[in-house]
């Protein structure tokens, strides 16, 4: 229940309700920087019907290797996805923060926000985190969706100060993001299907994981594979492993 004590136009945004209620249940950061993990790579690809969002699974404590089974990319809502990298714990908690945020208005307002209008509430999110930046404490999300019904794909990336970005075609965040670009911009293709863009979602992936040491490529051995979701007019859905497998096993030079 919201409080008559709210500020007003802030009803509608979880985020404000629980800086003005509970300030202490946002994300903190006290002290010096400790050992912590970070997240990294994640791409996301436009097709012709959508987006694909692709992300390893490894996160990094200096040159440790902290986890190779690390989510880092969510459903944000129905038709949208976000994906993060930099402080893993941080990085996380904004994922399922924004997620909160999106349902909160959903509900209090009986529609979702415009593409525009999520992507807004996202850099909100990333400049509150401004004083946990400021101590090397950030996390920067990809976020990618698609308008309801529609084939209107948007993409955007933002800045540790929660500048806003919109891409053309394709985007990567984190220590690998240089080498996955450069595959994503070689591979792109406005009449793409589905299936084509999640194979250059994986071949950008590979290609970071053989340049960067903080990305890891498709392990068959252990059987672990990048998440892979798929945003569409007809809403999100999550790339099974097995598939997953099979498309790596059929991409060039991969072995």
């Amino acid at each position: 229940m919201i409080s008559p004590n709210t500020p007003l136009g802030m009803d509608a945004s979880f985020v404000a309700h629980l800086q003005h209620q509970h300030p202490d249940l946002m994300p903190q950061a006290t002290g010096e920087r400790p050992d912590i993990a970070e997240a990294t790579t994640i791409t996301a690809l436009s097709f012709a019907t959508g987006v694909v969002m692709a992300g390893d699974r490894r996160a990094t404590v200096g040159n440790r290797i902290a986890s190779s089974t690390m989510e880092k990319v969510f459903a944000a809502d129905s038709h949208s996805l976000i994906g993060v990298a930099g402080v893993a714990g941080f990085a996380v908690d904004l994922a399922r923060l924004f997620a909160v945020e999106l349902e909160h208005y959903e509900k209090l307002e009986g529609t979702q926000l415009s593409l525009t209008g999520k992507a807004n509430r996202l850099s909100t999110l990333i400049r509150n985190q401004l004083p946990h930046a400021l101590q090397g404490l950030s996390a920067v999300p990809v976020f990618a969706g698609v308008t309801p019904g529609t084939d209107d794909a948007k993409i955007f990336s933002y800045d540790a100060l929660g500048g806003r970005f919109e891409e053309r075609h394709w985007s990567s965040i984190g220590s690998g993001s240089p080498y996955a670009a450069t595959t994503l911009k070689r591979l792109w293709s406005a009449e793409a299907s589905q299936e084509q863009a999640i194979d250059a979602s994986l071949q950008a992936l590979i290609d970071a994981a053989e340049a960067d040491a903080g990305t890891a490529g498709p392990d068959p051995r252990r059987d672990l594979y990048p998440l892979v979701y798929v945003v569409t007019g007809a809403g999100v859905t999550q790339v099974e492993q097995a598939v997953i497998a099979e498309r790596v096993a059929g991409l060039e030079g991969h072995n």
